[in-house]
């Protein structure tokens, strides 16, 4: 199969780490057709960086919806032609292979609409792979665990099953906190999500990321996902899960009496979610928010 893809790139400010990640997309080993959608939001676009090879084709156009992210994402996915969808972030870069393997595996897979692969972490100069050991991915597989794997940037979805069944990222969570993994779980409640194997994305992790130390914003918007999806209700362990994260979150922005509080919550659906006593220690200042966050990061993990 040599469908047509359309790459979509949300960029702001971040000239140096893009022009990487256009040249992994562009310098990709598959026949078919890419067209890269860099949608610059909140920042100047950058007309030079605009291609005509209809083959190897470079677009460039400004967020016409929803300021962040999820709108960003959107304006490309309105502006696409090609049959599947792909996603990119402007700090990531595809490696080798990585676009051939999944078209071949949606092309094996006609029942699903969304396929991912693994990635590998790169923190502090230091690379840790991450991937799954199946390739097929569901909703309950999702609830208990956030599988951190499935970052966006593999995201490659049928444009059609995007757009005219699953929809479009909602631009309504705050920040646009989490909006990829809630867009997995809508995927994932219509059909099961292909996983590819082995590694196709390095996945930089830098203090660059828009969503470091914005913890009111995570802790609205993990609120927002719980109320959205009642299926969390069925999974204790993924309940505690996203419980925990809001006690951690409300103690790295000081609210102690919030956090103790969520972290009470979290351990009445799950006494071993350690993420409740993570915040338990940061909300009694024992150890620092960032402390944390680093001796994780550089496991490859997340809080």
């Amino acid at each position: 199969m040599t469908a047509k893809v359309s790459v979509v790139v949300p960029t702001r400010n971040r000239p140096e780490l893009l022009a990487k990640a256009l040249d992994a997309i562009l310098g990709q080993e598959y026949p078919g057709p890419i067209e890269v959608i860099v949608v610059f939001d909140q920042s100047e676009p950058d007309l030079s960086l605009r291609r005509d090879d209809p083959h190897r084709q470079v677009r460039v156009i400004t967020n016409a919806r929803t300021q962040g992210l999820a709108g960003g994402r959107n304006t490309g996915i309105g502006a696409a032609t090609g049959e599947l969808v792909a996603f990119c972030d402007d700090d990531d870069e595809w490696l080798p292979g990585k676009l051939a393997a999944q078209v071949a595996l949606l092309d094996a897979r006609p029942e699903s609409e969304l396929c991912c692969v693994g990635v590998v972490i790169d923190y502090d100069g230091r690379d840790v792979d991450r991937t799954l050991g199946k390739d097929s991915i569901t909703l309950p597989d999702l609830l208990r665990d956030r599988l951190t794997e499935l970052h966006p940037s593999t995201f490659l979805f049928r444009r059609d099953a995007l757009v005219n069944g699953i929809g479009l990222v909602d631009e309504n969570i705050p920040g646009s906190y989490a909006e990829d993994y809630e867009l997995l779980l809508r995927a994932a409640r219509r059909a099961p999500i292909a996983n590819a194997p082995g590694v196709g994305v390095r996945v930089r992790w830098h203090r660059q990321s828009y969503f470091t130390a914005r913890w009111a914003t995570i802790a609205e918007a993990l609120q927002w996902l719980l109320e959205r999806y009642p299926e969390f209700d069925t999974a204790p362990r993924g309940h505690a899960r996203i419980t925990g994260q809001i006690a951690f979150a409300q103690a790295a922005g000081g609210h102690r009496k919030d956090a103790i509080r969520w972290v009470r919550k979290t351990i009445r659906h799950s006494p071993r979610e350690a993420r409740s006593y993570l915040a338990l220690a940061v909300a009694t200042r024992l150890v620092s928010a960032d402390s944390v966050l680093r001796k994780l990061h550089k496991r490859g993990r997340g809080i």
